[in-house]
């Protein structure tokens, strides 16, 4: 292994001693997880096809989403009773079993249902992933493993569409998506294999007890993304309003209650404030979470039942995406520090003009100005995320960053699954209520990208709130 002194990775070393391989398997969990989440939108046109129940489509992410949110923070908490080979393995069947279940569903409601179990598999592996790292490695390599598990999500964006476009035109989508429960139960098997060290297959000692589990906090956000998920099927003025108002009341809740229980807090304190970076941050992250994976879950069944245009070809729009993410954020990683908020009101600007963009193009159907957007969108959150990232935390009291740092891909989940909610309402909303069809789908196209602008413009002025320079009175309030 090694060397405890040294933060340079020894890979010959971690070859030789077998954590190596180790490494690679823990990377499985990551990769199955995220490729499934931009798979699925790709076989949207043809599962809708068969299934119909196009009205629930944006539940489809949402409720994965929230699988993932729930089971990710219970597996941090559950290697303090249960062993980590253990968890892994019965996280990867619960995957595989999810995976089954909407690959057999012979309608949308069994394939959400599917897609609910496959998010908490697949939200407890990505945790157990990191805790893996903490657990099975020394400390002082511990950034560039942590390092490797974040570029896994690039390549897993990229690589979700493809298998997604190649299956659904070789086979079906149902290959599509049972595919990957032979990948869960791969992962199970070698589980028992792989991890075999005592680390791995022994409780170990936390020093006191396990940080509380947020019953109460979740519990209002899984109402919450719930109740705004159904005030978009079967619209109704006063019903579908009730619904939306009191999912926004149970958002809101979520929020006051985890600020008020300071042990299992999943968030910093004053998140949204903007007297801080880390309020003005946090708004960024939701706000832009929010207003750009409505393109995820219904771009492809638009620009299919549009102009159709090949599943094949939506793949690799939707991968693009994916692609200007990483590589962009590679370019960027090395500026200097004083360089980094003017880049993040840069990054932001991008974000917002894919987001506008989008309202134009899709009803136009131009495939190359489509793909501009989409690099723009995808090329944005490359530039800023990075930054945005060090920023909030950095701004962060000390006793919350480790907070801090989980709580951006937190948010950032939050926000997709409320953003596919109140996309599904918009585009039921706007014609997808009465069934799939052209008409229908032009309606849609016209309103739905649309309605995320404001949200856009938000996280715009959050930014550009970042790249004001903090005076000493906001620092001692952050």
């Amino acid at each position: 292994m090694s060397s405890e002194t040294s933060n340079r990775v020894d890979w010959q070393a971690l070859w030789a001693s077998g954590d190596l391989a180790r490494f690679c398997f823990i990377n499985l969990g990551i990769l199955l997880y995220a490729t499934n989440e931009t798979m699925v939108a790709t076989v949207m046109p043809a599962m809708v096809g068969e299934l119909d129940g196009v009205q629930l489509v944006g539940w489809s992410l949402a409720i994965y989403e929230l699988g993932a949110i729930v089971a990710g923070a219970a597996a941090g908490r559950l290697v303090s009773y249960v062993p980590l080979r253990t968890n892994m393995v019965i996280a990867a069947l619960l995957y595989a079993t999810g995976a089954l279940v909407s690959a057999i569903a012979p309608s949308m409601p069994q394939f959400l249902a599917g897609r609910l179990i496959e998010g908490l598999g697949g939200g407890a592996l990505v945790s157990l992933a990191f805790v893996s790292v903490e657990r099975l490695f020394p400390r002082n390599i511990w950034p560039q493993l942590f390092g490797i598990l974040s570029a896994i999500w690039g390549i897993a964006a990229f690589s979700g569409p493809m298998i997604g476009a190649i299956m659904t035109e070789l086979l079906s989508w149902r290959w599509a998506v049972g595919i990957f429960t032979l990948g869960g139960i791969a992962l199970a098997l070698a589980s028992l294999i792989v991890l075999n060290t005592p680390e791995a297959t022994r409780l170990q000692a936390t020093g006191g007890t396990a940080p509380p589990f947020p019953y109460v906090a979740l519990g209002c956000l899984a109402v919450s993304v719930v109740l705004i998920a159904m005030a978009g099927v079967d619209i109704a003025l006063l019903r579908s309003s009730l619904l939306l108002g009191f999912g926004l009341i149970g958002l809101a809740l979520f929020f006051r209650v985890d600020g008020l229980k300071p042990q299992s807090r999943l968030f910093p304190a004053r998140l949204f404030s903007w007297r801080s970076p880390v309020g003005s941050g946090m708004t960024m992250v939701a706000a832009f979470s929010v207003a750009t994976i409505s393109f995820g879950v219904y771009g492809p069944l638009l620009l299919t039942s549009l102009h159709d245009i090949p599943i094949l070809t939506t793949g690799y729009i939707i991968a693009a995406e994916s692609i200007s993410w990483s590589i962009l954020s590679i370019l960027v990683a090395n500026a200097p520090q004083e360089r980094e908020r003017p880049i993040i009101v840069v990054g932001a600007l991008m974000i917002a003009c894919g987001i506008a963009g989008f309202a134009y193009t899709i009803p136009a159907g131009s495939i190359p100005l489509i793909l501009l957007c989409a690099l723009l969108q995808g090329g944005g959150f490359g530039v800023a995320w990075p930054f945005l990232t060090r920023v909030i935390v950095a701004s962060a009291r000390d006793d919350e960053q480790t907070i801090a740092s989980a709580a951006v891909p937190t948010m950032q989940r939050i926000g997709y699954a409320v953003g596919a909610a109140v996309a599904g309402i918009i585009a039921n909303a706007s014609g997808f209520s009465e069934g799939l069809n052209r008409e229908a789908a032009a309606s849609v196209a016209s309103w739905l990208f649309l309605a995320f602008v404001p949200l856009g413009i938000v996280g715009c002025v959050a930014a550009l709130r970042i790249a004001v320079p903090e005076t000493p009175l906001e620092k001692t309030a952050g």
